[in-house]
């Protein structure tokens, strides 16, 4: 081969190649490898010689290749969408209770520091098992874990409701912090009318029981339910919603199956909403008072909807109801009926699309009788009639042994195949993650073995985001990838895809990470695969995910030039 097509073999090798040190296991060149690139061009010249022969539009050597993109084309010219290769979309996402101190903190009391390391330890350990959201309760019994002007500071921070954490720090933005740092969503879990826990300390003048006694009521277990029908209850409850989606840069809102309270907790005795069923009566009211509860809680979930997309569309808005609508449906599903114990009409809210995702709690094991898995998921998905996501949540506590393994892995995989337009569970909880090394070891060596990004909601935005300008620089064996985009603060991951050889794989990144680096090869020096080629793209935080546009790497582009 003459010097000049050596030289330029080199070249083109040096300056086309792009790479991101991702895995272990991808090595850099040994020094005998990088002698191979050296000897490509014959040995004499020195380098001065060299350039002297080579000429490139009398320009000198590029040391950083910039990608052309559609910002940089001629107004004329209309870029072509291009999908990507396979990424895995899956929502993974677990619940994070703060109620009773069941996941976090672990007590009241621990201090500013001990909070915030708690917290960073849960959100590295899902983000080392690949999941890619996390339901924090920041809301458990009308307080809050933020900072509010609407409710008292929780009692399951400090141990005294109103009581502000020392040092001072926001704990909700500090979990969506950093989970984003994490490329993780953050869904804010709020109980809509729950008062006051049993756990909750004393019933104390700061507490809303106290503040506002108008819309409170008791319940023979101890606990204070605010009364859904009372127009005052929905007024305090959507301004907390709202409060928290104008103020903070959350993922999503999520309700789970409390709406009117399960019938145990007031001793089997009817909810003590007389005097304002009679008012409504009073007032020409003509419904039952099932009928009436129920009205009044579709009311307040269809009002939640639509002042979320009103102020920010992006957000989600998730509920997790009770897995069973009503007995009966389908034939042979026994147990609670929600319908008319809890006055909620999930299958209602889930038809009328007023919820971004649905999460029905399927607490039930594949094969038991009366509340079977799968008969129940199969049920909810023909009941979704616009097609929201369907993402069940999960039990992952049937015991600390193989059994449970093997039910949580197949009803994971009974939910990719039986919900294939929009794959995803959520697990209870957090807790039962940390002390099962044996499913966890599971999860992250088989169907979560490799990053998902969460499903894109269309209904909500369907336009994709630029596409990312790419830089490459070779330095030290390797190449380093960095990129920039024109809306950064709109994006919540990269994808970085790369191949050697063949094979396409990738690395999802948060929007916090802006380069990477590969080796030009992996593996040794008797089976090593050249890097062929590269591309990032950006997602926004509706899950739309750019153009991609692929760069071809080295060694192939040229011979298959040649």
């Amino acid at each position: 081969m003459p010097l000049k097509l050596k030289f330029v073999f080199t070249l083109f090798l040096i300056t086309c190649t792009r790479s991101v040190s991702v895995a272990q296991g991808i090595l850099s060149p040994t020094s005998s490898e990088l002698e191979l690139l050296h000897l490509m061009v014959a040995p004499g010249p020195t380098n001065a010689d060299i350039r002297s022969e080579v000429v490139v539009d009398t320009m000198p050597f590029p040391t950083t290749v910039k990608e052309k993109t559609s910002e940089t084309a001629s107004p004329e010219m209309v870029s072509e969408f291009i999908a990507s290769p396979f990424v895995m979309r899956e929502f993974r996402a677990a619940w994070v209770a703060t109620v009773a101190n069941i996941n976090w903190p672990s007590r009241n009391g621990l201090s500013t520091q001990e909070q915030q390391e708690e917290a960073l330890k849960l959100l590295d350990f899902l983000k080392a098992h690949n999941y890619n959201a996390v339901i924090f309760q920041a809301r458990p019994q009308a307080d809050a874990l933020y900072e509010s002007n609407l409710e008292p500071w929780s009692y399951f921070l400090s141990g005294e409701v109103g009581k502000a954490p020392s040092p001072y720090y926001d704990p909700l933005q500090f979990w969506i912090d950093a989970a984003h740092q994490r490329g993780m969503e953050l869904h804010v879990w709020l109980n809509p009318y729950r008062a006051h826990h049993g756990t909750g300390g004393a019933v104390v003048p700061k507490s809303l029981v106290r503040t506002s006694p108008d819309i409170m009521v008791p319940l023979r277990n101890g606990m204070w339910w605010m009364d859904p029908s009372k127009q005052a209850t929905q007024d305090h409850s959507a301004a907390v919603v709202m409060d928290i989606v104008k103020r903070y840069n959350i993922d999503g809102i999520h309700f789970d199956d409390y709406f009117y309270p399960y019938a145990s907790y007031n001793g089997g005795q009817d909810f003590p909403d007389a005097e304002s069923y009679k008012a409504y009566v009073n007032t020409g009211g003509k419904l039952s008072k099932p009928d009436w509860r129920r009205a009044a809680v579709n009311k307040f979930v269809k009002r939640i909807y639509h002042e979320i997309k009103a102020e920010k569309p992006e957000v989600k808005f998730g509920i997790s109801p009770f897995g069973i609508w009503r007995p009966g449906f389908p034939h042979s599903i026994r147990g609670l009926d929600q319908y008319n114990e809890l006055y909620a009409d999930a299958k209602l809210w889930l038809n009328e699309g007023w919820i971004d995702y649905f999460t029905p709690q399927l607490y039930w094991e594949i094969n038991k009788v009366g509340q079977s898995f799968p008969l129940l998921l199969n049920w909810w998905e023909k009941e979704n009639t616009q097609n929201r996501h369907l993402w069940p949540g999960i039990r992952i506590d049937y015991g600390r042994n193989a059994a449970n393994v093997n039910e949580t892995m197949n009803q994971i995989d009974l939910t990719r195949k039986m919900v294939s337009e929009s794959k995803g569970t959520a697990h209870w909880s957090i807790g039962s993650l940390l002390k099962d090394p044996m499913l966890t070891k599971a999860l992250v060596e088989g169907p979560y073995k490799n990053q998902a990004l969460v499903p894109a909601s269309p209904w909500l935005n369907a336009t994709p985001p630029q596409a990312p300008v790419v830089e490459t620089k070779f330095a030290d064996h390797k190449i380093t990838i960095s990129w920039t985009h024109d809306a950064s603060e709109a994006i919540l991951n990269w994808v970085v895809f790369y191949k050697y050889d063949e094979t396409w794989e990738y690395v999802i990144l948060d929007r916090t990470k802006q380069s990477i680096e590969l080796p030009l090869y992996n593996g040794n020096l008797e089976k090593r695969h050249p890097l062929t080629g590269i591309g990032v793209t950006a997602v926004d935080k509706t899950g739309n995910q750019s153009s991609f546009n692929s760069m071809v790497v080295g060694e192939l582009l040229v011979l298959g030039a040649s």
